[in-house]
């Protein structure tokens, strides 16, 4: 079912050996580009809920509109994202993300503009939230059609696809710090419109950096089959592989019961322990240690890469567990780092494990159910975290997280087809059988 460009740079991953003579991603100029662009969107996206919140709270509609907010950018991913798939792999994803990052572009200009005419008092007396929350949608929408096309590109741009995805996930956990403290800087020193200029900025400057990737030879799908017939496809090539689906089947459930909760209600009780400035280091130990875990993930190179990070997981269990037991600033810290690398590495192995095994010219639908499977219950367990929390306290909603983490991990390393998967994937009959003749 391989490609000639889906099986570069990862059957010569097999062992150690060769992995070390694979070239650095840093060789490819088209890896570069490609980096500065997706560290550019992710900055972009680390400032953006900071200014979202202080537009928000600032034109006066709470906390509660600063959830209507989030919800209206939100929900066009999870509806829209499988037809992102769907197009990326019809048009080129590059093509997508292009676009996707032009319409953001346009999307946080039309917001800059809309709150400076507010404070400068050029247009209405006061933003309205509907108008936040239609900019909000739009730039959801554009998301959707961004993301199912990254991992069609990582192997089109890197042979050694396992040390460009741990690069991309340091970048990653670098735009998350810097992120809302260049939002917050910005915020302070200029004004939140401001901010909006500079995101769109940042969005122009990763649409600047994806253009010449274009003319890489991707495969795309020529068929004249209508847009369900193509979601059809997808979904089979996802069912497809019982490894696949098993890992995101339980990733949903951890969504619901781990990483639902463990934001707010651990945000919450860290901070009521440690103060603000406490929870902030702790967060910056959490960041400091997914950089660790994707460092190690340029590096390290298991031979089963699911087991791995999926043993790697299990520190994660600690991130709702200290704050549920009280744990000392020094140990929540030491915590922190480790859930951070453990979710790290996790990330990298899954990346290069989905990469490696589906085939290119349909790994972008394929990519589009993994993240809506992974993202479609986060904010349901975030919504139910409060009355959770109020029923049965903060503190034991925690440590019923930290349980069912540990539970759903075991699960998952009790998969046979997880356990066996391998870092390149098996030849097919017809593969040995050209092989033989050869």
């Amino acid at each position: 079912m391989t490609t000639d460009d889906d099986t570069t740079g990862t059957t010569s991953g097999t062992t150690s050996g060769t992995a070390d003579r694979l070239p650095s991603p840093w060789s490819s100029g088209r890896f570069r580009l490609f980096f500065t662009a997706r560290s550019t969107s992710l900055l972009a996206d680390g400032m953006l809920m900071v200014s979202l919140t202080t537009a928000v709270l600032g034109a006066g509609y709470g906390a509660g509109g600063v959830g209507y907010a989030l919800a209206a950018w939100m929900a066009p991913i999870v509806l829209l994202v499988l037809f992102g798939g769907v197009l990326a792999d019809r048009f080129t994803p590059q093509v997508m993300m292009v676009g996707a990052d032009v319409v953001r572009m346009l999307a946080m200009l039309a917001m800059a503009a809309l709150l400076y005419d507010a404070g400068a008092g050029t247009g209405s007396a006061r933003v309205q939230l509907w108008q936040i929350m239609a900019l909000m949608a739009v730039s959801g929408a554009a998301t959707a059609m961004f993301q199912p096309g990254l991992a069609s590109i990582v192997p089109q741009v890197a042979e050694d696809i396992q040390r460009a995805n741990a690069l991309l996930r340091v970048s990653e956990a670098m735009s998350a710090l810097l992120g809302p403290g260049l939002a917050g800087f910005l915020v302070a020193y200029w004004q939140v419109s401001g901010s909006y200029v500079v995101i769109a900025a940042a969005y122009a400057l990763s649409a600047l950096g994806l253009a010449p990737l274009r003319r890489l030879a991707t495969v795309r799908d020529e068929s004249d089959d209508p847009i369900w017939r193509r979601l059809a496809t997808g979904w089979h090539e996802f069912r497809a592989r019982s490894w696949l689906w098993s890992v995101i089947a339980l990733w949903a459930v951890y969504g619901l019961f781990v990483f639902g909760p463990a934001l707010p209600l651990g945000a919450a009780l860290l901070t009521e322990q440690h103060g603000a400035s406490g929870y902030g280091w702790i967060a910056s130990a959490d960041g400091a240690g997914t950089i660790i875990g994707g460092l190690l993930g340029m590096r390290v190179r298991p031979r089963r890469p699911l087991v791995a990070g999926a043993c790697a997981m299990f520190f994660f269990a600690l991130n709702p567990l200290a704050p549920a037991l009280g744990w000392n600033f020094t140990a929540t810290a030491v915590t922190g780092v480790l859930a951070g690398c453990g979710f790290a590495f996790w990330g990298v192995m899954w990346a290069t494990s989905v990469q490696s095994h589906i085939p290119l010219a349909v790994l972008s639908r394929v990519s589009a159910y993994d993240v809506a499977g992974s993202i479609m219950v986060i904010p349901v367990g975030r919504a139910l975290a409060g009355p959770a929390a109020a029923a049965f306290g903060a503190d034991r909603v925690l440590l019923f997280s930290s349980a069912v983490s540990v539970v759903l991990l075991g699960a998952m390393l009790g998969v046979p087809a997880i356990r066996s998967l391998g870092r390149a994937p098996k030849p097919t009959t017809e593969e040995v059988a050209e092989g033989a003749v050869a």
